[in-house]
């Protein structure tokens, strides 16, 4: 069955974390309808700017998929009392508008409940609708990455800050927004009652960041960054092979590993040298000998590792580049790629929802709409009157 079947998504956001939100609801059997502007929203048009109107990218297919949508100015009131109309009939109303533009369109969740008092009603923003920074504006990596704490501890102690990657934070923060209208769904089908949701950033980003966050609760400090040069334990670090490539060893409890790596070096007498008996003894002593195990890793290939290290039942993965990842035999077994067939670009393969659910149709349901695709017929399955609509359309409306 399709879990979400029968559930309507009215979904008023742009950029990513919450339009991810409701692309994994429409994988799940939901019926969304995506409202954005005449001419897209900010994320189709960063795209369209960049790479022009024909160009079908992937990343953009991936956050908006499976939905229906609807282009309409609601700045234009004739075109918002549509929306509104909408939302009357949705179960669930997402959005990631500013506060003071939820108050301009009348779409806060006073108004949305006051149109439908058994909807669920989510909202992300970057800090909050409350608090001192409510109107503040916000991405993922200002949010998510730089006010969480995040920033400051990732990345070798020689260098700077790191930048994330585009969209991580948003999508860690579309699956919170999707598991809290779960709940939030369920607790309306005990109840009969709507439900408010709301998703932050930056609170995802604490809690992805929970060990060091609890860590500074308890005793107000800053976690120190590593340093792949000085590791506390030398049997968890990455270290380069001769061709380019990086390993990293993960093996926190390190002394039930450790004879079996020192035979696997070939330098079984650190397996008994007094310094490295205890797992303290190999923290303080353990530096002395890194730089000889990165030069031993950096004589030979990463296959040729990759044999040995396996053979020796160590802990340890390749440093994956994202070509090798996407021909992974582990993730093409779990099913976690799609394909979504697009009219104009054809078939291709984009990145599943992350879980599985047996017995459940979780699958991707169709490309992501042009702007405004489905605006007539959104609207006329809604009752609006077709010569109605024919006038918002000619002064630019909807589109």
């Amino acid at each position: 069955m399709k879990p979400l079947e029968g559930i309507r998504v009215l979904e008023v956001a742009s950029w990513l974390a919450a339009p991810c939100c409701a692309a994994l609801m429409a994988d799940m059997g939901a019926e969304v309808v995506k409202v954005e502007p005449p001419g897209g929203d900010t994320y189709r048009r960063l795209f369209t700017d960049l790479l022009g109107d024909d160009f079908v990218h992937p990343s953009y297919q991936f956050d908006n998929r499976g939905k229906r949508g609807v282009a309409v100015d609601l700045e234009d009131p004739e075109a918002l009392e549509l929306v509104h109309g909408l939302a009357r009939d949705a179960d669930v109303f997402i959005t990631n508008l500013t506060r003071p533009r939820l108050e301009r369109y009348s779409l806060t969740d006073r108004d949305i409940h006051g149109l439908a008092p058994a909807s669920i009603y989510a909202v992300l923003s970057g800090y909050g609708t409350t608090g001192p920074d409510k109107d503040r504006q916000a991405f993922d990596q200002t949010a998510f990455w730089a006010r969480s704490g995040a920033m400051s501890t990732f990345g070798d102690r020689d260098d700077g800050p790191l930048i994330s990657r585009g969209g991580y934070g948003d999508r860690l923060t579309g699956l919170n927004m999707l598991a809290s209208i779960l709940a939030a769904l369920r607790i309306r089908d005990q109840t009969g009652e709507g439900q408010f949701v709301e998703v932050t950033l930056q609170r995802t980003g604490l809690w992805a960041m929970a060990s060091d966050a609890n860590s500074a609760l308890y005793d107000r400090s800053q976690p120190g960054k590593t340093s792949r040069k000085e590791p506390g334990n030398p049997i968890w670090n990455v270290y380069p092979t001769s061709d380019g490539r990086w390993l990293l060893l993960v093996m926190p409890m390190a002394l039930p590993y450790w004879p079996r790596f020192c035979e696997m070096v070939g330098r079984p007498e650190w397996a008994t040298d007094e310094r490295f008996q205890t797992t303290l003894g190999l923290a303080q002593h353990g530096l002395a000998i890194v730089p000889e195990i990165e030069a031993m890793f950096a004589a030979d290939t990463l296959a040729n590792w990759q044999a040995r290290l396996d053979a020796s039942g160590l802990i340890w993965e390749p440093v994956a580049e994202m070509p090798e990842v996407v021909e992974d035999p582990a993730l093409r077994e779990s099913g976690a790629f799609g394909l979504l067939v697009h009219p104009r670009a054809g078939a291709m393969e984009i990145v599943s929802a992350p879980f599985h659910v047996r017995g459940a149709d979780i699958e991707i349901r169709g490309p992501a709409p042009d702007a405004g695709e489905h605006t007539r017929e959104v609207f006329l399955e809604a009752g609006v009157d077709a010569a109605r609509l024919d006038a918002l359309m000619a002064r630019g409306a909807i589109a």
